[in-house]
């Protein structure tokens, strides 16, 4: 947060009580023999649990020592709790005084600079005096208020949609279970389980799978192409770009890992990436994949991937789906050769068995996984612009410096979340 402030400055002291003379020591060995439910407490969040609270009320506890203080702008100095606790002598234990919104001292302090109150040594430490010594803003009451509420608001925010987005990747795996092991039948709906519709499934080198499919190979279903040894010193040619192994993330590329070879024309028509190529790692994280979606004009790609490219009509991203299904359960372990580092060999991969519904089947399987994907985005981006926009509140407003008065003003019988409120006009 900015130093320059439009608000009184204060010194922490005169806006908090320190409790931390309520703090009782306790070591790791006596702390085994009372293991309860009352949370545990350090410096940076949860240690544990004990048998008994020490405090049992709405609390700030900031490091002494061991702290984040060097990386303050990314992660939290300070946290809340409330309810039973106990907490240990590596965190600092204030309360709000008589007078003083609890959630504007919080939001003022959580990702300030105070490593100018920091003494130095092996280990870091913010000693009581400096803690009392800390400069926040302080507006009047009202404005605090105001402030924790609507920065409290849109943490709500951020939390609740963090947890959809865990939730929707729980969902996903066993949405992918059902879908790779029951398919959808001509009505759009899963099929029953095997266990409660035997009728609809046949044994197979894979297990049971429906009636309707086939099983074929990875091999048989796919060209596989293992990349080119790209080395800058030895090629001749043209300089061109490529992507590695480290490039090539789960269901993503990263660009930013995108380099330049030389490359000679006949090793520019064999390695080559067209639109829906799939890309396998050989090595390092086995079988990681994802699909070339044709980000740049022209790429290539090096030894350590597999190019896999469908030669009977396999969706590519059906093909993706069943190596991240395959990865989580170590379907795939027979198949990757284990010398000194675990790589996955042309002729292993192309011996994998492969589950083949219909290609209309394989188009509804793909359908539902997008549908999940596109969903899990929209909230990956709704969470960045409540995080853009939590983080660009946070300055103007605990400071003072550009004042969101229509926004502080409506906050008290706002009926619904302020993140969903336009932007007030700002004053200097």
């Amino acid at each position: 947060m900015s130093d320059l402030s439009e608000f009184p400055i204060v010194q922490l002291e005169d806006a908090v009580d320190v409790l931390d003379h309520l703090r009782v020591p306790v070591n790791g060995a006596e702390r085994l023999g009372r293991i309860g439910i009352v949370p545990y407490y350090g410096a940076n969040g949860l240690q544990g649990w004990i048998d008994k609270p020490l405090f049992d009320e709405p609390l700030i506890l900031l490091a002494e020592d061991g702290g984040n203080f060097d990386d303050f702008a990314n992660r939290p100095i300070a946290y809340r709790i409330e309810g039973p606790s106990w907490v240990n002598n590596h965190a600092h234990i204030i309360r709000a005084k008589a007078g003083i919104c609890q959630s504007f001292i919080f939001w003022s302090l959580v990702n300030k600079d105070i490593r100018r109150f920091i003494a130095g040594g092996t280990r870091t430490k913010l000693t009581q005096g400096e803690l009392r010594r800390i400069e926040i803003s302080l507006p009047d009451r009202n404005a605090q208020q105001a402030i924790g509420q609507i920065l409290d608001t849109l943490d709500t925010a951020i939390r609740e949609t963090e947890a959809l987005i865990d939730k929707l990747k729980a969902v996903k795996q066993g949405l992918l279970h059902d879908l790779l092991t029951r398919g959808i039948d001509a009505n759009g709906q899963l099929r029953l389980p095997q266990s409660e519709a035997p009728q609809l499934y046949k044994e197979s080198p894979l297990g049971w799978i429906p009636r309707e499919w086939d099983v074929s190979t990875v091999g048989d279903e796919f060209e596989i192409r293992l990349g080119k040894m790209l080395d800058s010193q030895k090629n001749s040619g043209a300089m061109r770009p490529y992507v590695g192994n480290k490039a090539v993330q789960w269901d993503r590329i990263d660009l930013n890992e995108v380099q330049q070879v030389a490359l000679s024309i006949s090793d520019m028509e064999r390695f080559r990436l067209k639109p829906g190529d799939l890309l396998v790692c050989e090595g390092g994280d086995v079988g990681r994949a994802a699909i070339w979606e044709g980000q740049l004009d022209e790429c290539y790609y090096q030894k350590a991937l597999h190019r896999l490219r469908p030669v009977n009509g396999f969706s590519a991203r059906l093909m993706l789906e069943l190596l991240r299904y395959w990865m989580g359960r170590d379907v795939l372990f027979e198949y990757i050769s284990k010398t000194s580092i675990a790589h996955f060999t042309q002729e292993k991969f192309a011996s994998v068995p492969l589950p083949v519904p219909s290609i209309d089947e394989q188009n509804r399987l793909v359908s539902v996984v997008l549908a999940h994907k596109q969903r899990q985005e929209q909230e990956e981006d709704t969470l960045g612009k409540l995080m853009e926009e939590k983080n660009g509140l946070m300055d103007d407003l605990l400071t003072g410096r550009v004042r969101v008065t229509p926004l502080l003003e409506s906050v008290q019988q706002a009926s619904t979340p302020i993140a969903q409120q336009p932007v007030a006009q700002t004053e200097a």
